[in-house]
């Protein structure tokens, strides 16, 4: 049986589980499954690892950042990005990819339908690095971050 899931904390608000459950179903792959895994901290990872032998997992909050030091080799988009959402095994190492960008890219054009010039996002966690860097890559000259220590301009 193929093994996935999703890391971070807390996860009882995730729907990753029921979502992917219903996605194999949907595709007819019987051979894989997906669960939650909730960290208390980042360093619980290693043991997760090697009680369950999984073949990718996707990361959330609060450790998009921190999941990087624990990672053979980042992706350059993740790299540029600051973040990583998701981890795959390669062979006996794991790789890190961000994802999100995409995304919210084509979340954000759907909304607004069109220029980007500016960009005001809430929180400076790594969820707000990937909408950073989608805003970025829509032409946003200027990105307003608002979190809890002020806002920030980039």
């Amino acid at each position: 049986m193929r093994s996935f899931g999703l890391i971070g904390y807390p996860l009882a608000h995730s729907f990753s589980a029921e979502w992917f459950a219903e996605m194999f179903r949907r595709e007819g792959i019987r051979d894989a499954v997906y669960a939650n895994y909730p960290l208390g901290s980042i360093e619980e990872l290693p043991a997760l690892l090697a009680e369950h032998p999984l073949l990718g997992f996707n990361v959330t909050a609060p450790y998009k950042r921190a999941i990087m030091d624990y990672l053979d080799q980042i992706d350059p988009t993740a790299e540029r990005i600051g973040a990583v959402n998701c981890a795959v095994r390669q062979g006996d190492t794991w790789k890190g990819y961000n994802v999100d960008w995409i995304g919210f890219a084509e979340s954000l054009m759907a909304l607004i339908g069109g220029e980007c010039p500016h960009a005001l996002i809430l929180g400076s966690g790594g969820a707000s690095l990937t909408a950073q860097a989608a805003a970025r890559q829509e032409g946003a000259a200027e990105i307003t971050v608002i979190s809890r220590s002020g806002p920030d301009n980039y």
